[in-house]
């Protein structure tokens, strides 16, 4: 009886941790539709229980800071930036000014700011502690021009303030949303479906240990709760048959490895149907693809995340001062392109929504903060994607702060 109470106790533990970190109380009905069935999938498991808690043996425990630097720096450089000149242009960079990199990454814009205008100062943000051990290093490489922040957006504001930098005070602004090449590229780190690791895909773990990871959420949400992320923040399809099978495999035995979800997925699946899928280079696609952006932005909470993101910048920007933004898929664009439309967000019901502005909203809108510095959305030239592939789905929106 101890052991079965020890056991509800441990599962009940994974769901409010997974309520805590996704639904920011309340008053946000961003994620209202999946919470819904998270909560439902709270109560089925006081019925049926699952294992609890799996990140922990879920395979090799992380590396220590100075192995995870060695790895990122020995096999090859951690960052290809992209569309590196047209950021570069439209952030119009004069030297003396202050620019806020809220996504340092592997340091690749950064860097190239640096190079490119003298005398200015970087404020170097990241919530991957690996990211900002990086940024310490380039700190020292270029006293007084580079201060790492090691937080999320969400705690942009409030770091701001302690470090009495005034809101309007900065004068360029780069977000480059989405996951970075150095987490893909870290088969420990859990994000990529093609390098056999645990199955983690936290940005931030390290400062948030008792956050839900990947394999907490695949081992423990019911049925109709995957599918509800599988849909809402991987756009896939087919949902419900790859939830189905997610939960057929963890009866057998817990998936906590990346290659082993990815071979539940595609075993979903026709023989024919696992590569069927192309990119924009039309190149074949994992059929798992969508599931893993799915369970990564449902994991780091990345839409609430980039909400808070695009708020914090439009604080810290003086008029006249200019953004970028970078996105990687259609959720994400969807959200930046509303947000500079003056749109009201916290009414959006849920983001996997198709576009709904009436043509009497577009005409009238614009936003009074923004004014657009391109008409239309900028993607990389054919040369830069051959170049980087990884960056073959970005769209970069540039906007002056009126």
């Amino acid at each position: 009886m101890r052991l079965l109470e020890a056991e509800l106790l441990s599962a009940t533990t994974i769901i409010i941790r997974t309520m805590i970190f996704h639904m920011s109380v309340h008053c946000n009905p961003i994620l209202r539709k999946t919470n819904l069935a998270v909560w439902r999938a709270w109560r089925s498991w006081k019925l049926s229980l699952h294992s609890s808690t799996v990140c922990a043996s879920s395979g090799p425990g992380p590396l220590d800071k100075s192995e995870e630097l060695s790895s990122v720096s020995t096999e090859k450089p951690p960052h290809t930036p992209v569309m590196l000149k047209e950021v570069l242009h439209y952030l119009d960079i004069r030297p003396g000014q202050v620019v806020l990199d809220m996504t340092f990454g592997g340091g690749g814009h950064t860097k190239a700011i640096l190079n490119t205008v003298p005398e200015v100062t970087v404020l170097a943000l990241d919530r991957d502690p690996t990211a900002i051990s990086l940024a310490e290093q380039l700190a020292k490489e270029h006293s007084g021009r580079v201060k790492p922040l090691l937080c999320r957006f969400s705690e942009l504001e409030a770091l701001m303030s302690n470090m009495n930098i005034k809101p309007g005070s900065i004068d360029a602004v780069l977000l480059d949303a989405g996951c970075s090449s150095m987490q893909m590229d870290q088969a420990e780190r859990g994000f990529s479906l093609s390098k056999d690791g645990p199955l983690d895909m936290r940005m931030d773990g390290e400062r948030y240990p008792d956050m839900p990871c990947a394999a907490d959420v695949v081992n423990t949400l019911d049925q109709q709760a995957l599918a509800s992320i599988l849909l809402a923040y991987g756009e896939e399809r087919h949902a419900r048959k790859i939830a189905s099978a997610i939960v057929e495999a963890r009866r057998v035995s817990p998936i906590t490895r990346t290659q082993q979800l990815a071979s539940v997925v595609a075993g979903s699946f026709p023989a024919a149907v696992i590569y069927a899928r192309k990119d924009r280079l039309n190149r074949p696609v994992h059929v798992a693809t969508k599931t893993f952006q799915a369970l990564r932005v449902f994991v780091n909470d990345e839409l609430n995340e980039l909400h808070a993101g695009l708020r914090a910048a439009q604080a810290a920007l003086r008029p006249g001062g200019h953004l970028c933004v970078i996105t990687f898929h259609s959720l994400e664009d969807r959200l930046v392109k509303r947000f500079l439309q003056g749109e009201d967000l916290s009414n959006l019901d849920h983001f996997s929504l198709r576009e709904h502005s009436t043509r009497k909203e577009k005409k009238a809108g614009g936003s009074g903060y923004w004014l657009p510095l391109r008409r239309k959305v900028i993607t990389p030239e054919k040369g830069d994607v051959k170049e980087n592939p990884r960056g073959r789905s970005a769209k970069l929106r540039a906007v002056l702060r009126r």
